[in-house]
């Protein structure tokens, strides 16, 4: 396997230091559109299968000739989710496996966006659905960690666990801190803002998929491994468009601990129109400068990936599933917990972007062996779960489960 890795950010970096410690690929090119990024990353790994190049990820024809130069077989997508569409378009003019973390971008409804959807996460990708199937080629979307492996849980819950399945919630939450940082996101803030300010989607069966209102919905969800109760709100994320295409359920929802001080800064930023991505003309130096608002909000906080050092407890992805097995009642949380000590001494990578990292690598593994294949733009929960997380225990990352 031959790979092209676009985006040597946070989650880039951590993907290059596992996937260094696998045998299953010959060549892993890291391409960012700040060269430096890139080499700093293969500089890392003393090892002759990776190497550094530039690319600008919304050039489709610049990716597709690079994915051509390196006989790359896959291009693995670790940039924000504004260059999806663009990579995803130059993996199929290339004749090359796609592979993503986060799914295109939505649009609320014009009129009515916290009762009903208008483009959802993922809609352009699946409108191309049929393009890819009938090429043969594939692309595996939303192989991060939610979604990613919230949404192999999912999978999992239905074929071993349960024979009818009421609810799945994907419950996300942590304890960490940050040393010195009264307001430090652990992840890509243009990501968050995205996600938490735009409407919720939640699916039922009887009534489809439909949007509610930010933030809403609170609920304290007890976390495993010392985490505790977290207070989580309803998130607009992709596994609630991606479970109830392959998984069936009468219920799904995706909720966040955010935390009320989080929560009130989105708020302000929001209210302030700092989440716009439109530019806006400021003065310069030089004369008026054209800038996106929620660009310069990301520029004024600490890069993610440099505050490993100063971040202390753990981070919980998890998927919770209430349902029927044979004939009697059951509730599990099936979850996956880093402590940050222990991805900073194992991988110099912080938790949230190390828990986001190992799981596109392990699906590039099983898509190596033939362990996983197939056609289309297909979710996680398209294919069989258990070699996923029997892999994702043997790199030393296991997984766990509790009956609620």
């Amino acid at each position: 396997m031959r790979v092209l890795l676009v985006g040597a950010g946070g989650v880039g970096t951590a993907i290059t230091r596992i996937a260094a410690r696998r045998p299953f690929f010959e060549a892993l090119v890291v391409a960012d559109y700040d060269p430096a990024r890139a080499a700093a990353a293969v500089a890392a790994l003393d090892d002759d299968r990776f190497q550094a190049e530039r690319v600008d990820a919304g050039d489709e024809a610049a990716v597709a000739a690079l994915l051509a130069r390196h006989r790359c077989d896959v291009l693995l997508n670790a940039t924000d989710p504004r260059f999806v569409m663009p990579l995803f378009h130059a993996a199929r003019a290339a004749g090359a496996t796609y592979v993503d973390m986060a799914m295109s971008l939505s649009r609320p409804h014009p009129d009515r966006p916290y009762e009903e959807c208008g483009v959802r996460l993922g809609d352009a990708q699946f409108a191309e659905a049929d393009e890819w199937a009938e090429a043969g080629a594939l692309a595996l979307v939303g192989m991060g960690v939610e979604p990613g492996l919230s949404d192999v849980f999912a999978r999992y819950a239905a074929d071993e666990l349960f024979d009818e399945i009421e609810e799945i919630g994907i419950r996300d939450g942590a304890n960490l801190t940050v040393e010195g940082h009264d307001f430090a996101p652990s992840f890509n803030i243009w990501t968050t803002i995205e996600e938490c300010l735009n409407p919720p989607v939640v699916y039922e069966a009887d009534r489809g998929w439909f949007t509610t209102a930010p933030f809403s919905e609170p609920e304290v969800f007890d976390f495993p491994e010392g985490i505790g109760p977290v207070e989580c709100v309803n998130v607009e994320h992709e596994e609630v468009l991606l479970v109830p295409r392959w998984v069936k359920a009468r219920r799904v929802t995706f909720k966040y601990g955010l935390g009320n001080e989080f929560i009130e800064t989105l708020k302000t930023l929001h209210l302030l129109g700092l989440d716009r991505t439109a530019p806006v003309t400021v003065p310069g130096a030089s004369g008026p400068v054209s800038v996106s608002p929620r660009d310069v909000v990301a520029a004024c906080l600490p890069d993610p990936a440099t505050l490993g050092e100063l971040m202390h407890g753990k981070t919980c992805a998890g998927t919770w599933v209430r349902g029927v097995k044979d004939g009697a009642p059951r509730e599990v949380y099936l979850y996956h917990v880093v402590d940050n000590q222990w991805s900073m001494a194992e991988y110099g990578s912080q938790a949230v972007v190390w828990q986001t990292a190992v799981n596109p690598v392990v699906a590039l593994e099983l898509l190596a062996t033939g362990a996983w294949s197939g056609a289309g733009v297909l979710g996680p929960e398209a294919f069989p779960p258990r070699p996923f997380l029997d892999l994702l225990t043997a790199y030393g990352s296991p997984w766990g489960q509790r009956e609620q």
